[in-house]
């Protein structure tokens, strides 16, 4: 049983801060969000609780793994995991709750840097506890991008009037 409890917990606490996550964004995403300059890439707003239902069970089992092998550095690593989980939710806090693309920005990169480490060193305990971690990486790196790409029109089109006023 205490093995099988470091994967379910783990998995749960990834489930449950993302539907918190979730509650947090709703207002942004009914009112905020919809009219955003996004690219033309913008996943369906469906896909998005499938793609992390998959991910967060990924990051789970990346957990349990971790936490079940006997190696020196799980319990760093299991640090390295925790970081992430908050940067992860604190991304959701950021750019919707806040509806702040730049600190999101800022998060996300800071992100994606973190998993990539996470990755790194899991991969020294298990090798399986690292791939797991992939589907996340990608998404993460496609949100980036995403993300990035609404702070860039946001920022141009801030800079819009102010461009013509210098033109007129």
């Amino acid at each position: 049983m205490k093995k099988a409890l470091a994967y379910i917990l783990p998995t749960l606490l990834c489930f449950v801060l993302g539907g918190i996550a979730g509650v947090l964004q709703n207002d942004a995403i009914a009112h905020w969000y919809p009219y955003l300059n996004k690219s033309a890439l913008t996943p369906p707003n469906i896909a998005f609780p499938i793609a992390w239902g998959i991910i967060y069970l990924c990051m789970g089992i990346s957990a349990g793994l971790v936490l079940t092998s006997r190696a020196m550095a799980r319990s760093r690593v299991m640090w390295i995991w925790f970081v992430q989980l908050a940067l992860n939710f604190l991304w959701s806090v950021l750019f919707f709750f806040a509806r702040n693309p730049l600190a999101g920005m800022i998060d996300i990169v800071a992100l994606d840097i973190l998993v990539i480490y996470y990755m790194v060193h899991a991969y020294r305990v298990r090798r399986a506890a690292s791939w797991l971690f992939l589907p996340y990486l990608l998404w993460i790196l496609f949100a980036t991008y995403l993300n990035g790409y609404i702070l860039l029109l946001s920022l141009i089109h801030i800079s819009e009037p102010t461009r013509r006023s210098y033109i007129s």
